[in-house]
């Protein structure tokens, strides 16, 4: 599964100190989501048009294995993650809010978007979360996918026990 980070893991403000250093806000509802669904066996990317230490340092954080950053075509990224992981898109998710991920989300066999991406990327998605981005959001698609794969039941059984 693959997601965009400002608009999907955030909310997508852009905060600068005086300094200029980029600050963001990621809810942590979300991170564990994406820790529980590495749990299940499904592998985590990330590809950003934006670069930031930050985003490095919280994807680390959160076990994503695949880091794209800087990603001004995101098309051509994901076709060198496919290279690098062997996987087909068909084999791919991917999450994103605004027209510069609809090359991917039309490549990809589970396209998601937030409900507050323009109307153009809702309609090529295949699920649009209740939840806006960096507000739940991602948790509320890797529970989808945890349903989906049958694997949620047991996971929430280790909690409820």
């Amino acid at each position: 599964m693959i997601f965009d980070v400002d608009g999907v893991m955030t909310d997508g403000s852009l905060f600068y100190t005086d300094a200029g250093e980029e600050i963001k806000a990621f809810n942590s509802l979300d991170g564990h989501g994406l820790k529980m669904l590495t749990g299940t066996g499904v592998q985590l990317a990330i590809i950003t048009g934006r670069t930031s230490r930050l985003v490095e340092h919280r994807a680390r954080n959160l076990g994503v294995q695949h880091l794209i950053q800087g990603a001004h075509d995101k098309l051509a990224s994901f076709e060198q993650l496919l290279l690098e992981t062997g996987y087909t898109a068909e084999q791919c998710g991917y999450m994103g809010d605004d027209v510069i991920d609809l090359p991917v989300m039309r490549r990809v066999n589970f396209a998601v978007a937030v409900p507050d991406s323009p109307t153009l990327v809702r309609q090529h998605a295949h699920y649009v979360t209740g939840a806006r981005g960096g507000h739940g959001a991602v948790r509320e698609v890797c529970e989808f996918i945890m349903q989906a794969q049958g694997t949620f039941d047991a996971l929430m059984a280790h909690y409820l026990r």
